[in-house]
């Protein structure tokens, strides 16, 4: 069984930078597929990015050259490292742990892009 812990999130202003964590404890880290997916209010929850085991990542459009997903596997730890946030940022950001049909979540941590 994966537990997973968010930390990061805040208020921020428009143009500034976060860097969210998940930390991860109680599996082989380096297996699974790691995740970060954001929910605002009143809409459906969206994939953002994801790391693979082989490091390999990939991004949502609206993020793209703006946000970057790493892993330090001796940390058992994922980031999310966001740049140039826009109040559409404004979310409830949870990481994923995923391996095969079996799916891990954090609490969430929340984001607020505001002047």
């Amino acid at each position: 069984q994966v537990h997973l812990v968010e930390s990061g999130g805040g208020l921020v202003q428009p143009g500034g930078s976060l860097r969210l964590s998940c930390a991860a404890s109680g599996t082989s880290f380096p297996d699974y597929v790691m995740r970060w997916y954001r929910q605002a209010p009143g809409k459906q929850r969206e994939l953002v990015a994801t790391i693979t085991s082989d490091g390999l990542t990939n991004y949502v459009d609206s993020v793209k050259g703006r946000f970057t997903i790493s892993r330090a596997i001796a940390k058992n730890t994922v980031y999310l490292q966001m740049n140039s946030l826009k109040p559409d940022d404004t979310a409830v950001y949870y990481c994923n742990a995923n391996r095969w049909s079996y799916n891990a979540w954090g609490q969430g941590t929340q984001v607020t892009v505001s002047s």
